[in-house]
C-alpha cells in the first residue's frame, strides 16, 4: 500500500484542548506506518510536545515545516498556504483553516464546536466577523468535517448550512490507564489542603464559573471545611471573567477557593485522584473531556444537563440545571453525603470512561483520510 502524505497543522500542539487532541491521536497515526507525516508549526514546540506525549511519539521519518504564524492571525492566512507542500491530505485540527488554495488533493477539518457562532453576543465586532466568515468557510472548503459529538454535528449543520452527510462524528478518547494510576500524585498542594471539589477547564463565561462559585457559596454554609479547586488558566483569555477575585472575596469564600493556573499532566492526575467530587456546570460543550477524565480516576461527577454533556457522560453522572446554583449545590451535597449514590456513580463512571479510546478515535480519523485518497 502506498503511503499517504499527510500534512497536519500542529501549531497548537502545546496547547490544552486542541493540543491534547493532537498529542493523543498522533502516536497512533504514526504507529500505523501508512503515512508520511509532516507537521506544520514551530520546530522546538512540536519536538517538545511530541517528546512529552503519552504514548511516546517516535519522530523518525516525520518532517517539521517551520511556521510561526499565530492562530487566528492575519499572518496565518498569508503564510500557511505557502508552507503546505504538495500532499494527499491536509488536516486542520481546528476551524482556522487557510482560506486561500493549498497544494493538497484533499482537505479535512475538525470543528470541535461552534461556540463562537452560538455565543456571538459575547464577542467583539472583529471576532464576530472572523467567526461568521471562517467557520462556514472551513465547513464548505473541506471535503470532510470531523466533529466530536452528535450535538456538535447538529450545531455545525445549523450554523453553517452544510449537509449532514459531510460531517463525521468521532468521539474523543480518554487516557483511562493514566488516570487510574494511583502512584501519580499532585505536587501543587491542593491534595494536602483538605477535602475539595474539583473543576478542570478554562475560565470563560460559557463554562459557568460564576454559577459554580455561587453554588459553592451555598455549599460552604453546610460544609465549611470543603474547598473548591479550579484548575486551568484564569488570566490572559480573550473572554476571561472580569473582577473574578473581587467577586469571590465579596462572597466571603476566598480562602476556600484555589485557582491553580495551568496544571501539568502529571499534577492533573493527582488532582483528579484526590478530589471528593468533580463538578462540570458548563452551559456549552462540543464534547467535554474533563468529566470523562474524572470518571477514569474513580471520582463521582456532577455535570450540567446541557449541550453534549449527557451524550458523553451517559448515565454515569448526576445532572443539574447549570442556570440554577441552588440545584448544583443541592446535588453536590447529596452525592457527598450518600455513600451508596457516590459508589454507584464511581462504578458507572469507570465503565463509561473505558468506552472512549484514543486508539479507536485515531483509527476512525485514518479511515476518513484513506477513504478520501481512494477516490
Amino acid at each position: 500500500m502506498k503511503k499517504i502524505s499527510l500534512v497536519i497543522d500542529a501549531r497548537a500542539i502545546q496547547n490544552s484542548g486542541i493540543g491534547v487532541y493532537l498529542r493523543k491521536l498522533l502516536p497512533y497515526i504514526l504507529e500505523s506506518g501508512n503515512y508520511r507525516v509532516s507537521l506544520l508549526g514551530k520546530k522546538q514546540a512540536v519536538q517538545e510536545a511530541c517528546a512529552a506525549s503519552e504514548p511516546e511519539v517516535s519522530m523518525e521519518g516525520v518532517a517539521i515545516i517551520e511556521c510561526g504564524a499565530g492562530i487566528y492571525s492575519v499572518r496565518e492566512q498569508a503564510e500557511v498556504p505557502l508552507k503546505v507542500p504538495r500532499c494527499d491530505v491536509f488536516w486542520s485540527p481546528h476551524y482556522n483553516i487557510p482560506i486561500l488554495p493549498i497544494r493538497a488533493r484533499h482537505r479535512v477539518v475538525t470543528v470541535h464546536d461552534v461556540y463562537h457562532l452560538a455565543y456571538l453576543h459575547t464577542l467583539s465586532h472583529i471576532e464576530r466577523l472572523y467567526a461568521r466568515t471562517v467557520i462556514p468557510l472551513a465547513a464548505r472548503l473541506s471535503e470532510k468535517v470531523i466533529t466530536v459529538s452528535a450535538f456538535s454535528k447538529s450545531e455545525i449543520v445549523k450554523y453553517t448550512g452544510i449537509g449532514p452527510e459531510k460531517v463525521e462524528v468521532i468521539h474523543n478518547g480518554v487516557d483511562s490507564a493514566g488516570f487510574r494510576d494511583t502512584e501519580r500524585k499532585s505536587d501543587d498542594g491542593a491534595s494536602s489542603s483538605g477535602p475539595y471539589l474539583l473543576y478542570v477547564g478554562n475560565v470563560k463565561p460559557h463554562k459557568n464559573i460564576i454559577g459554580l462559585i455561587n453554588a459553592f457559596a451555598v455549599i460552604h454554609k453546610s460544609l465549611p471545611d470543603l474547598k473548591l479547586v479550579i484548575a486551568g488558566k484564569k488570566d490572559n483569555f480573550i473572554h476571561g471573567i472580569d473582577n473574578l477575585d473581587e467577586y469571590v472575596t465579596s462572597l466571603g469564600i476566598d480562602r476556600q477557593i484555589m485557582f491553580t493556573g495551568f496544571v501539568k499532566d502529571d499534577d492533573l492526575y493527582g488532582l483528579y485522584k484526590n478530589a471528593r467530587l468533580f463538578v462540570f456546570p458548563s452551559f456549552y460543550e462540543g464534547f467535554g473531556l474533563p468529566p470523562l477524565e474524572a470518571m477514569a480516576s474513580g471520582v463521582p461527577v456532577v455535570a450540567s444537563r446541557s449541550s453534549s454533556v449527557p451524550e458523553v457522560c451517559g448515565d454515569a453522572a448526576m445532572y443539574v440545571d447549570p442556570h440554577d446554583p441552588q440545584d448544583i449545590a443541592r446535588e453536590i451535597i447529596r452525592v457527598l453525603r450518600e455513600d451508596s449514590l457516590r459508589n454507584e456513580l464511581v462504578g458507572k463512571g469507570l465503565a463509561r470512561a473505558a468506552r472512549f479510546s484514543w486508539r479507536a478515535s485515531a483509527e476512525k480519523h485514518m479511515k476518513i483520510f484513506e477513504a478520501l485518497c481512494a477516490t
